[in-house]
């Protein structure tokens, strides 16, 4: 049932995505001219102090929604997965993780349309450092407790997909939702 990418096309890029045209042989012949995103790595940090995990409440304007969400972002040239989760958790909350960071979870957020992998993280210590250099990435940063989780998700204050798997995860786990 393996699907052939016979051909790519690019129809647009630039630094952040890389938009295609593939054409796709299916294992009875036919073909589909099949859309994929091709986008960088992706690394965050599940950040966990005495029961509560370290959130940002952010807006996305292409859904125009506001939710919960861990720190995560692009992972740079020349940096490991790691090094890039704790430079995000710096960038957008203020917050420098101490101790080592222990694998979490790894996803792939949507692979019938885009190539995007998220290295995810544990972090179980952390001592704030001062502003978030990217203040503009949330309208404020809490610590929320683990007990809450399921909540906001059944509100639908918990949505992104990279922030359900690592929190959802971390309970199943730990199987303490206080941890």
């Amino acid at each position: 049932m393996r699907w052939q990418v016979n051909s790519k096309r690019t129809l647009y890029r630039d630094q952040w995505v890389h938009l295609r045209t593939a054409d796709i042989e299916l294992p009875d012949g036919r073909h589909l001219d099949h859309r994929l995103i091709e986008t960088g790595p992706g690394a965050g940090v599940v950040v966990v102090i005495e029961g509560k995990v370290l959130l940002l409440w952010r807006h996305r304007f292409i859904t125009d929604t506001w939710g919960w969400e861990i720190p995560i972002g692009g992972i740079e040239p020349g940096e490991t997965p790691e090094q890039a989760a704790r430079r995000e958790v710096e960038e957008e909350t203020g917050w420098h993780t101490s101790g080592p960071l222990t694998p979490l979870v790894y996803t792939q957020p949507s692979p019938g349309l885009m190539t995007a992998e998220h290295h995810i993280f544990r972090a179980q210590g952390a001592e704030q450092i001062g502003e978030p250099a990217d203040g503009f990435e949330s309208e404020r940063i809490e610590w929320v407790p683990l007990s809450d989780i399921h909540s906001l998700i059944a509100k639908g204050d918990i949505s992104s997909g990279t922030t359900l798997v690592a929190l959802l995860y971390l309970i199943a786990e730990t199987k303490d939702p206080t941890i």
